[in-house]
């Protein structure tokens, strides 16, 4: 639908930013632009490259724009912005984290996270149902923690994650069994007796990155997914899929995310 749009820019255009750190790899703007003018927004998602230690004075600077309407974040700042924002959606609020910021009448910043419900959707639409799965996600960063509780809410029959940063795995673990919706523990490397194998790390972005987990435990009747849109086919998934793995792509992820980004951005 969006492929066969042209982009419109004037005087009059919203603007959207997408802040990173880097940039340059992040293939959404022409995308998400095109899908806000699809729905008769005239707005278009500009690129910025932000270190992390300049992330709150840009974030003011920005602010001062009376056209800016929007933030899309990106790594490494989901937590960070998290602080940049008045008020928050109760995930959001759990999680200490967001993925899109949206501009309040008063000026100020609402915050959103919607990697979890993304991915989620993602997949449900590869056909894999997580309710009454067992699931191992490598990764408790910002997209990892979103999709960890989005995992819980969905109902998987238990959770286990692995992260190389202890304290962040473990606070992760303690708040999402704290909930009391199913086990959530720490996990490994190894996948061996888990239905759903998820990677939430960029390991697999650079040539001769290692695998993220332990491929020869990986067998045909796992669903392994990943959130890496760059390279399209990671050697993870690469791997799955020469043994007979259902897989989900970050593209595929990104597509239910960007969606959901673009709703949230578009005024009613």
């Amino acid at each position: 639908m969006t492929d066969k749009l042209s982009l419109s820019l004037d005087g009059a255009t919203r603007v959207h930013y997408i802040v990173g750190d880097p940039i340059a790899q992040v293939k959404s703007p022409a995308g998400v632009s095109l899908a806000l003018q699809a729905r008769g927004q005239h707005a278009l998602v500009v690129p910025a490259h932000v270190p992390s230690a300049e992330l709150a004075a840009w974030a003011r600077g920005v602010s001062l724009a009376r056209n800016v309407d929007g933030i899309i974040v990106t790594v490494p700042h989901k937590f960070a912005s998290f602080e940049l924002c008045s008020a928050h959606s109760e995930r959001a609020a759990f999680l200490h984290t967001v993925n899109v910021m949206r501009r309040l009448p008063d000026g100020s910043w609402y915050g959103d996270m919607f990697d979890g419900l993304g991915f989620v959707s993602a997949m449900q639409g590869r056909g894999c149902q997580p309710a009454g799965k067992k699931a191992l996600l490598v990764g408790a960063g910002g997209a990892g923690s979103a999709i960890a509780h989005a995992l819980v809410l969905a109902g998987v029959s238990e959770l286990a994650i692995h992260d190389e940063d202890n304290t962040r795995r473990q606070t992760l673990v303690s708040r999402l069994a704290g909930l009391g919706r199913c086990p959530v523990r720490d996990g490994s490397a190894d996948p061996s007796g888990f239905d759903v194998v998820l990677n939430a790390t960029p390991v697999g972005m650079k040539d001769g990155d290692p695998y993220p987990l332990d491929v020869s435990r990986l067998h045909e009747q796992m669903f392994v997914g990943c959130v890496i849109t760059q390279p399209a086919i990671t050697p993870l998934i690469a791997q799955a899929r020469s043994l007979g793995c259902a897989t989900m792509t970050g593209a595929d992820m990104f597509a239910q995310v960007r969606d959901l980004m673009v709703e949230f951005l578009s005024p009613p």
